[in-house]
């Protein structure tokens, strides 16, 4: 058994959609292959179509479920089955899937023939037939639910049109009220009416949609220039911002904690956080030499102890704890005196 499928999205709700695919006997009027569909009841009906040669069958309803899917199954003639479904693609749209299943006629040589090409040309006008009833759909009314009130019937390429229908399917269509003469020609001066009314409204449609793509140019333009400007005054605001800081630090008064080498700014004359390497001047010539900077016995001091062979004191080291004499002093005068004793 062959399987072919076949989709098209109809720009209609899905109940409307179902309401109109479901009329069989409609589809001689707009389809290209379709030459007759008559009912027996509401359940059974019998099909004629022309695609590589005259095929009929009768067929049976089966699983239906209203808005959702279709489907049927052949009973006699040509063996096929198939479905259609209905899917919702928002509240405007809708997605039909037809599904047909058949055996190709004359057991191994239809076999050959679906091989050969038939296959695909069955595929294409299934396609080319279901495209036909979405612009059937798209030309009727908002919300008709009989083919008979879309535009699209009857058009050039339809069964109908090219007079290829059967004479089961005249006498069908002669015994519908909306196929007699006074309801066509009713019918036909309804479209006539509608025709140019219909073209103004696409037409102010399609300005619509200009105006509309104009003002979303405009909006993302504006937008892309608003941004521009607010990244320009950013960058302004940042470079004020560097500016000003820069300023304030160069009119900061120097803190003499943190904003000279060596922490606490031993290198000034005086100060208050009891450094006593700042509490007097610097050592006299300290730079000469780093190395008799930090040690002042320099070299005429060094020779006046080889001379005397006494020990010269540092001169810092007097500075923060006085010299041995005044040490001794010191500590001699700190010393209790001895009071006399009576025995």
């Amino acid at each position: 058994m062959a399987e072919h499928h076949a989709a098209v999205r109809v720009n209609a709700p899905v109940h409307q959609v179902y309401a109109l695919f479901t009329h069989f006997n409609d589809f001689p009027k707009f389809m290209s292959f379709v030459k007759e569909v008559t009912y027996y009841d509401e359940q059974r009906s019998h099909w004629v179509s022309n695609v590589l040669g005259t095929h009929e069958w009768d067929a049976v309803n089966e699983g239906w479920i209203v808005d959702q899917q279709v489907g049927w199954r052949s009973t006699s003639g040509l063996e096929n089955s198939g479905k259609v479904k209905f899917t919702p693609v928002g509240t405007d749209q809708t997605m039909v899937d037809v599904f047909v299943y058949y055996t190709p006629p004359a057991g191994p040589v239809g076999n050959a023939v679906e091989t050969l090409g038939f296959g695909g040309r069955f595929d294409t006008v299934l396609q080319k037939d279901l495209d036909h009833f979405s612009h059937m759909v798209e030309q009727a009314p908002v919300g008709a639910l009989d083919p008979m009130q879309s535009h699209y019937l009857f058009h050039e390429t339809s069964v109908v049109a090219k007079g290829k229908t059967t004479d089961r399917q005249q006498e069908s269509m002669q015994q519908d009220p909306m196929m007699t003469t006074e309801a066509l020609q009713t019918r036909n001066a309804t479209l006539s009416s509608e025709t140019p009314a219909a073209q103004q409204a696409a037409r102010e449609q399609e300005e619509q949609q200009v105006q509309q793509k104009e003002q979303e140019q405009m909006a993302t333009h504006d937008q892309k220039e608003n941004s521009q400007q607010q990244d320009e005054q950013n960058q302004r605001e940042l470079a004020q911002e560097q500016a000003a800081v820069q300023d304030r630090a160069q009119q900061r008064e120097l803190d003499p904690v943190y904003d000279t080498i060596g922490g606490r700014n031993a290198s000034m004359d005086n100060t208050s956080f009891g450094d006593q390497d700042a509490r007097n001047e610097r050592f006299p010539d300290y730079h000469a030499d780093p190395m008799l900077s930090r040690a002042p016995g320099n070299a005429e001091n060094i020779a006046k102890a080889s001379d005397n062979d006494d020990k010269i004191e540092s001169p810092w080291r007097n500075a923060i704890h006085g010299n041995s004499s005044e040490q001794k002093d010191q500590e001699e005068s700190n010393k209790p005196e001895d009071k006399p004793t009576n025995d």
